[in-house]
């Protein structure tokens, strides 16, 4: 085992931070970070994520209803979104209260966890800043071929 000095552990570690407190290992590209003033009030959360959750819904059923696609469905029950496109994959969109988010799981790119934007009035991934109908978008376009507007 080895030992510090709490000479060199000091001088270690003041290299390792600099002197604003954060991490030179950190990519800067990292997820933005959460301003704690603009967290959603919970009623206002379920308001907005209820609205965007059951708009979805009647686009996607809209959408089915244009594209023949063998198992295709869409489930929604316990706040939890299900749309099933047969061999193509699932998308699964929930809310998840506690962290006032909408959880995205997508055949194409993963999970996802959206934060409400208030300047852009939509769900944006703070990692990649992608907004959540936009990948939507994109995506079901790319699985099925044929366009859809989730707006």
């Amino acid at each position: 085992m080895v030992a510090f000095a709490p000479s060199l552990w000091s001088s270690s570690f003041s290299k390792f931070f600099s002197s604003s407190g954060t991490s030179p290992v950190v990519d800067a590209q990292g997820p933005a970070a959460i301003d704690y003033q603009s967290i959603l009030e919970e009623n206002e959360f379920h308001q907005l994520a209820d609205d965007t959750i059951h708009d979805l819904q009647e686009k996607f059923e809209e959408y089915g209803d244009s594209v023949q696609i063998d198992g295709f469905d869409i489930d929604y029950g316990n706040q939890v979104l299900t749309v099933k496109f047969g061999s193509l994959g699932t998308y699964v969109v929930n809310k998840q209260t506690p962290n006032r988010q909408i959880w995205l799981s997508s055949p194409v790119s993963g999970p996802s966890r959206f934060d409400w934007d208030a300047k852009t009035n939509s769900w944006v991934y703070r990692r990649t800043k992608a907004n959540l109908i936009k990948v939507l978008e994109n995506e079901v376009e790319e699985l099925c071929g044929k366009p859809i507007c989730l707006s």
